[in-house]
């Protein structure tokens, strides 16, 4: 058994005895119980509570993992403890009772020396209405979608889902859904997901709006906060895609969600954005029909245009359709759905107007464009991922360490890294080349083509702090591995908010090819992903080299 140590020991036994009985319990709750007590933590978990029996107050609260063990609930008791909730002064119970003997024989032999009373009881009735609490706020809560549009709508997200328009249509071509029913007029439709980050439809009530929130992230520049206030001040119906862990959710979305989705790993999610309401995951009535109506009419409009849509061209394109109404069985309502080439190449120029163009001109205007004498030629590269235990290792033991601007999520299944691997003297020198050019600002993956060989390719590029661009690696296109890769790798980054990492090794020749140990990584870069729209460079065509 784990015991705490003696500092802590001492820490605790300094705390002021309170002459009170506290209750103390782990229980099994749904993802939405737990979702109403922590809004990050979407899973079928415990929550551990510890209550002041004695003044009816909560003093600490958890929500963890099923798996996690016993000693989770002495950590949520020594918060309790010494940094409770509320304005409640730190100190330590009289006595502790739980209903759970193997917690009451783990509590007295680590809380041995502190002078608490742990005993069993049957019941715990504060903890028992406070549980009884959650569940009616859980189950009260607004769903996500009304009952009576919730199957259809599900169905109407599925055939999008299949149509996949992020495939052919990026976020700046723009589909008109001209409704007119109920209070939504024209609905204009920007396209998430080409990029393979994140998949959905935004679907704005105006065109100001649409445009004002494009201007809006020009202008935040990466900042957080910019970007967050842009993001808020949407006014927009939304259905996106996240993607579901193996172990995340399952049980609860097979109950709420079609077996397809469950089946493919997906979770749609239905919501509003408006500037005085913020956003809201969750349709009402009037909202989920308007939303069927268009999403229906979207599906039609992709299979008849698919053909058209999938050449890249964005030509003008309109069809009407009759839909069903759900509200009214037996009528229809008119719908019209329409390409918008114009407004594409507007908000196209509005992109290439920002302080960003100004990069890409001068990027545009130097010879070459793109630097390959940076990584050494018999070098090793990979894309993968690394444990966050090694990471931490290389945060303090590597030769280099370049941290990250910011904390960032560490939910992903690894870090995720480009490694670089060639013999320990070019390591060292690559090393200084990139700390010479003031470090390692992004790593990207950028169209490349070889039109006399008909190739495409996904060119590696790192980009250091003094603007210069590196090529690293030379990806065929249509390699099934480096797709495979590549779609890992997107992942991770979109749950590590955007950030990777660089890791240069020593060891080119013998077994530590490709499988460094930690003994011969020398250098890790923490730095941001950037996506090629990003970077700025358009689709890079190899030029022949000169004899």
């Amino acid at each position: 058994m784990t015991a705490l140590n003696r500092s802590t020991r001492r820490r605790l036994q300094q705390l002021r005895q309170l002459p009170s009985v506290w209750e103390g319990d782990r229980r099994a709750i749904s993802p939405r119980v737990a979702a109403s007590i922590e809004p990050d933590a979407n899973m079928r978990g415990e929550c551990i509570l510890w209550v002041d029996g004695s003044e009816a107050m909560v003093r600490a609260m958890d929500v963890v993992p099923a798996e996690t063990g016993p000693e989770a609930i002495v950590r949520t008791l020594i918060r309790a403890m010494e940094t409770p909730h509320a304005s409640v002064s730190p100190g330590r119970p009289q006595k502790i009772v739980v209903c759970n003997r193997e917690i009451q024989f783990f509590l007295r032999g680590v809380l041995q020396d502190l002078g608490i009373t742990i005993d069993y009881v049957q019941t715990l009735p504060l903890i028992d209405e406070i549980f009884r609490g959650l569940q009616e706020i859980a189950t009260s809560r607004q769903p996500q979608l009304p009952p009576e549009q919730a199957e259809t709508l599900m169905e109407a997200a599925l055939a999008i889902w299949n149509d996949a328009p992020w495939e052919a249509l990026d976020e700046e071509k723009i589909l008109s859904i001209e409704l007119n029913y109920g209070d939504v007029g024209t609905l204009y439709v920007s396209i998430l997901g080409m990029l393979g980050v994140e998949y959905g439809i935004l679907m704005y009530r105006s065109l100001d709006s649409l445009k004002h929130f494009r201007q809006q992230v020009l202008l935040a520049n990466d900042s957080p906060k910019r970007m967050e206030e842009a993001f808020l001040e949407q006014d927009c119906f939304f259905v996106t895609f996240d993607q579901l862990e193996d172990s995340e959710g399952f049980e609860e979305a097979d109950e709420e969600m079609d077996g397809a989705f469950v089946e493919m790993g997906i979770r749609p999610s239905f919501g509003n954005l408006h500037p005085l309401e913020g956003l809201r995951p969750s349709l009402y009535d009037e909202e989920a029909i308007a939303v069927l109506v268009a999403l229906t009419a979207l599906h039609r409009f992709l299979q008849q245009h698919q053909k058209t849509l999938n050449t890249g061209e964005f030509p003008a394109l309109s069809s009407r359709y009759r839909v069903p109404d759900s509200a009214h069985s037996k009528t229809k309502v008119s719908v019209t759905v329409a390409t918008m080439p114009d407004l594409a190449e507007e908000l196209f120029q509005m992109s290439t107007d920002s302080d960003f163009d100004d990069l890409y001109e001068v990027l545009q205007n130097q010879a070459p464009v793109l630097r390959d004498d940076l990584i050494p030629s018999d070098a090793f590269f990979s894309l993968g991922a690394m444990s966050w235990e090694v990471v931490e290792y290389l945060r303090l033991g590597a030769k280099h360490h370049q941290p990250a601007e910011e904390e960032f999520p560490t939910k992903a299944d690894g870090f995720p890294v480009i490694l670089i691997q060639t013999s320990r003297p070019k390591a060292i020198a690559l090393i200084e080349q990139l700390q010479a050019a003031g470090g390692l600002e992004s790593i990207c993956f950028n169209p490349g083509k070889d039109s006399l060989a008909d190739k495409s390719y996904d060119l590696g590029i790192l980009k250091t702090q003094n603007g210069e661009m590196h090529l690293f690696g030379e990806f065929e296109e249509d390699d099934p591995v480096h797709i495979a890769a590549r779609k890992k790798w997107d992942q991770r980054c979109k749950k590590t908010k955007g950030y990777c990492g660089l890791v240069i090794a020593r060891g080119l020749k013998g077994a530590s090819r490709g499988k460094p140990e930690f003994k011969d990584m020398m250098a890790l870069f923490e730095t941001r992903s950037l996506s090629p729209k990003e970077l700025g460079l358009g689709t890079l065509e190899m030029m022949p080299q000169l004899e």
